[in-house]
């Protein structure tokens, strides 16, 4: 029987042991108070963990400095905020040795955790063929009568930690999509689940729609208001207050990591004696600016503190993003596609104007990301994916396995994939893992699961030969279905096969001389297409098109 109602410390010390494969169920919340606990009771006690978790975010960084962890099974190892980038923590704790990771994508990852939940000895996948994921040993192709078939073994926690809406009294959990991985490990987990909850009410009648997991599965509920900071919670139609991000914390923590993580942990997570003064530290002030980020017109606030910037010459950043942004529209069009999916950073920001464009004539295409959503509209001044305030007016709001397994790939929907990497090689194979020095970057991500299924993928990048290597040291993602590079330089179309030069902006330089930059700018010698198109330039208002999004420039600058 769940234990409803007891202390943060009691649950998390009753119910997680040293040794323990820990599930931090990430959903639209990204952390949960218990992880926090965790650290308080852990910390420095080689705990010997193993984390699974399918973003780890700049908080992940408690568990490695905390020497709480010896292993970790993932999709991606990185910063979300101020940009998706490298956390040097997880780059010392992976290239040392000190910490083992295992790569997969988002969709992998959680089937596997499906796999678990259902009792399966494995479960298909159409993901990770091809790429360096396939030589983990969690994944397996066989010959079957129906084809060749990549299955994944099941993967069981545990415990997970979940942050969700609200329980009744008996334990069951009611949580908002979307749900990325969804609650399969809550259903996987070999002893149950410890739940933080914004509030316990006496019964959830005519609710039970929005009831997730069951009691019978929780071994305890605690009620911790913001118990999701510094992530936030949607929770409509649910007896308590939604709320949105605190980026600036998620900022300060990514910071923290590139100087003195130890002492910024003590001042914000290790030193408040318990959740309670956690949030006495944040403020009323804080939070009740959170609850107010969950207002859909909340962006407004945030356009009028930073007015769209108009002054500042164009960046090579932008000039890549506005020739992509006509590359997706080219591409929606040429495969009548009914969906995009954006990738996290200037891709995003191209796919976001290129389907605004689409739809204004007529398309009837939508966006869709990994988190769960279809259909959604992206709001001025925020060029981030997961952003709260979208999730009101969102046509579908579900999960990873319904977007990246069956939005994507799925033959009643054509999805083209509009992604960046840290770098993109002649076969269009991306590498977002691990550069040829082993300097580790941050993982798949979805990345893996678009890129091996959608109908064409268009890569938005800078044309530098680092940028592009004639072979990726690691392939995150086969590049058989990308179709067009995009850079600042020119754009690569596969042709034949191929990747080849097809066309560069127009420029001061001679025509002959812009294609021949193009080219030197690959790490490898490129085919010229017989007949390079020549771009028109970027114009002024392409350029703000994309800063209307990102108004302090964040990916563009």
């Amino acid at each position: 029987m769940a234990e409803v109602g007891i202390a943060l410390s009691d649950a998390v010390e009753r119910h997680l042991r040293p040794g323990d494969a820990v599930h931090i169920m990430l959903g639209h919340s990204r952390w949960t108070a218990a992880a926090s606990e965790l650290a308080r009771q852990q910390w420095g006690t080689d705990a010997g963990l193993t984390l699974i978790m399918s973003s780890l975010g700049a908080l992940g960084a408690l568990f490695f400095r905390g020497r709480m962890v010896r292993r970790v099974i993932t999709a991606y190892s990185g910063n979300s905020f101020p940009s998706y980038a490298p956390n040097p923590i997880f780059q010392e704790g992976y290239q040392s040795g000190d910490v083992d990771v295992e790569h997969w994508s988002i969709l992998t990852l959680g089937q596997r955790l499906e796999a678990a939940a259902r009792g399966l000895p494995a479960v298909v996948t159409g993901s990770i063929a091809g790429s360096d994921m396939a030589n983990n040993p969690a994944f397996t192709t066989v010959d079957s009568p129906f084809g060749s078939v990549g299955l994944l073994a099941p993967l069981a926690p545990d415990v997970a930690l979940l942050h969700a809406a609200v329980s009744d009294r008996h334990g069951n959990l009611a949580v908002s999509e979307p749900l990325l991985e969804g609650v399969w490990g809550a259903w996987a987990a070999r002893r149950g689940v410890v739940a933080t909850v914004e509030a316990i009410v006496d019964d959830l009648d005519e609710l039970g729609h929005r009831v997730k997991i069951p009691a019978h599965r929780v071994l305890a509920v605690v009620e911790v208001p913001f118990g999701a900071h510094p992530g936030g919670c949607y929770a409509p139609g649910l007896p308590v207050t939604s709320y949105g991000e605190d980026i600036p914390f998620w900022i300060d923590a990514a910071a923290a990591a590139r100087g003195d993580f130890d002492a910024w942990a003590r001042e914000h997570v290790l030193g408040p004696s318990d959740h309670a003064a956690y949030l006495r530290q944040l403020g009323d002030d804080r939070l009740i600016g959170l609850r107010l980020l969950a207002d859909p017109e909340s962006w407004r606030r945030d356009a009028e503190a930073h007015p769209l910037p108009t002054d500042e010459p164009v960046s090579e950043w932008e000039v890549a993003a506005s020739l992509g942004a006509r590359e997706v529209s080219d591409t929606v069009a040429a495969h009548k596609a009914d969906a995009v999916l954006a990738g996290a950073g200037v891709a995003n920001l191209a796919a976001w104007v290129a389907v605004a464009r689409a739809r204004a004539a007529g398309a009837p295409v939508h966006l869709t990301a990994e988190l769960g959503l279809w259909g959604y509209t992206p709001t001025p001044a925020d060029p981030y994916i997961f952003n709260h305030r979208v999730f009101p007016g969102t046509a579908l709001l579900a999960d990873a396995s319904t977007v990246l397994g069956m939005v994507v790939g799925g033959p009643g929907t054509t999805t083209i994939g509009c992604l960046g990497a840290a770098e993109v090689d002649q076969h269009g194979n991306l590498n977002s893992t691990s550069l040829g020095d082993g300097r580790f970057l941050v993982g798949s991500g979805g990345a893996n699961d678009v890129v091996s299924r959608a109908r064409a993928c268009v890569v938005v990048t800078l044309a530098r030969p680092r940028r592009l290597p004639a072979d990726v040291a690691y392939i995150t993602a086969p590049g058989e279905r990308v179709s067009s590079v995009v850079t600042d330089r020119g754009v690569l179309r596969r042709i034949d096969g191929r990747l080849q030069v097809a066309a560069v902006p127009s420029g001061p330089e001679p025509f002959d001389e812009r294609v021949r930059a193009m080219v030197a700018s690959c790490g490898w010698d490129p085919e010229v297409a017989g007949d390079v198109f020549e771009l028109a330039a970027v114009t002024p208002s392409e350029v703000q098109e994309l800063r209307e999004f990102d108004r302090q420039r964040q990916f563009l600058g």
